[in-house]
């Protein structure tokens, strides 16, 4: 069966607000047993696509707005014309002539609340008819894919990280979540040491067998990478998949590096209402790659071992992104020594514990078969002696029982900073919290953000992950004393917004 590709129109009043557009949205969805996954674009009338409810919309969807000109509107037949909007804007109904211009196919009529009207169309991905569902359908493996495509139309910026709030500038970093005061001594006296040996190409045998004795798993289990982010681009690219699934908000990278291999990636959009916890149920039966993160960033929710085992099946790789389970005392629900998971690939990153973004090291803990996959498609000496000298290093007992100890203070020094957070009725935090960030939401959080720029602080904007809108901050847990100073900034910029007018 041809997957949908959904077009959702919308019309709305003016100042109508984000979560009831959304909830139509979602209801209308629900409605023509449809997911939000398949959703590729938000299409209105030009004169409403600023506005702010529609534009919350199509971020919490990860979709761009497509504005449409009322004369496009007007020409496009509509199966529930109305008086009113054609009165206003030339044609019988905003939502499904919307809907319409962008794809071919009305599949969810005209619903309406309060404030706003909303319908869905399916776009068939090929011109002209629509596609037969008999036959041999094409090839989709990603050897057979273009190796770059455009990934502009997914909507929020994939590519913004949070270094991007701090290069050059002197703040204090909130943005970044790599542990302060890192690395340590000695393990840059490790990497120092390794740099004697630059002149032979590197041996990654010795830091592979640590990071499988370190788990507990056999060697052909393991390949180490140049950071988490290569092993996002080495799945997209290596192992074959007809239907990528993202489960958002979490790190953009994992959907950035499929677009980029030339796959059209789905999404699972976890909602703010549910604190963004996964339902298993909510993934597609039909997805066979699947990405999330735990704990996730930048939510910090950490997802129950037993829910994620529910994702896997034959048939499925079940990608889960462990860069941040170090910073988890106990790193509890890790899954990263489980070997009786059918598709289970496991990311782990030594960039954030020991402060190593500059070295690229990280490790991914699959199938032997997967590993062998990836495997074939890196570079020759993929990653530095220097980065193998760290990752031996940082499995050794001492490096683990210091990663433990870390991972208390972070807890400690993260329940400092919720504790003063609630001390704001303005903000809205998500909890539990399990990482080494937490996510806060927050009217105007886009002119707090800049304000606390003019204090000397950096947070992470959270408009760029998919899920997520503008009245979203990320910021990482740093020791007390920097805590104190960021939330008496807070306050003062929370003070400093300046007032809007009434009406």
């Amino acid at each position: 069966m041809t997957r949908a590709v959904l077009v959702v129109g919308v019309g709305a009043r003016p100042g109508v607000p984000a979560d009831e557009v959304f909830e139509l949205v979602e209801e209308a969805l629900r409605a023509g047993g449809l997911t939000a996954a398949d959703v590729v674009e938000l299409a209105t009338l030009d004169t409403k696509a600023d506005e702010p409810g529609i534009v919350e919309t199509a971020a919490r969807l990860g979709v761009p707005v497509r504005p449409c000109t009322a004369a496009a509107l007007a020409a496009v037949r509509v199966p529930n014309p109305s008086g009113t909007p054609h009165a206003a804007v030339g044609t019988p109904s905003v939502a499904e002539a919307a809907a319409l211009a962008g794809a071919h196919e009305l599949l969810v009529p005209k619903r309406k609340s309060a404030s706003a009207t909303c319908a869905v169309a399916r776009r068939y991905p090929w011109t002209g008819t629509p596609p037969s569902t008999n036959g041999a359908e094409p090839s989709t493996m990603a050897a057979m894919l273009p190796p770059t495509k455009h990934i502009e139309s997914a909507g929020p910026d994939l590519r913004h990280h949070g270094d991007a709030e701090v290069r050059g500038l002197d703040l204090t970093d909130l943005a970044v979540n790599v542990r302060t005061g890192t690395p340590p001594d000695w393990l840059r006296e490790r990497i120092a040491a390794s740099l004697g040996s630059l002149a032979a190409y590197p041996d990654g045998r010795p830091a592979r067998a640590a990071v499988a004795a370190r788990h507990g798993l056999p060697e052909e289990r393991v390949l180490l990478t140049a950071g988490a982010a290569e092993a996002f681009v080495l799945i997209a690219r290596a192992l074959p998949t007809r239907r990528p699934v993202v489960v958002h908000p979490q790190f953009t990278e994992p959907e950035a590096a499929l677009r980029a291999a030339g796959h059209e990636v789905g999404r699972v959009l976890l909602r703010p209402g549910d604190g963004f916890r996964l339902d298993p149920a909510a993934v597609p039966e039909d997805a066979d790659l699947v990405v999330v993160g735990n704990p996730t960033n930048p939510t910090s929710v950490l997802h129950p071992a037993g829910v994620l085992e529910q994702l896997a099946r034959p048939g499925r790789t079940l990608v889960v992104d462990e860069a941040f389970m170090d910073a988890v005392p106990g790193e509890r629900e890790a899954l990263c020594g489980r070997q009786d998971i059918p598709g289970l690939v496991v990311l782990r990153s030594l960039t954030k514990t020991w402060g190593l973004a500059g070295l690229r090291i990280g490790y991914v803990l699959a199938e032997p078969a997967t590993v062998a996959l990836l495997q074939e498609a890196q570079p020759l000496w993929p990653v530095s002696s220097p980065a193998l000298a760290a990752a031996e290093a940082c499995m050794e007992p001492r490096a683990l029982v210091e990663a433990a100890e870390a991972a208390d203070r972070i807890a400690v020094d993260r329940a400092h900073l919720l504790a003063g957070l609630a001390e704001f009725s303005e903000v809205r935090v998500v909890e539990p919290a399990a990482g080494s960030f937490v996510l806060v939401g927050l009217d105007r959080a886009d002119e707090v953000r800049e304000l606390l720029r003019s204090r000397g602080f950096a947070a992470r904007r959270g408009d760029t992950f998919p899920g997520l809108g503008r009245e979203w901050l990320r910021l990482a847990v740093r020791d007390r004393v920097t805590t104190n100073r960021f939330l008496q900034a807070l306050d003062l910029a929370l003070q400093g917004l300046p007032r809007r007018a009434a009406g």
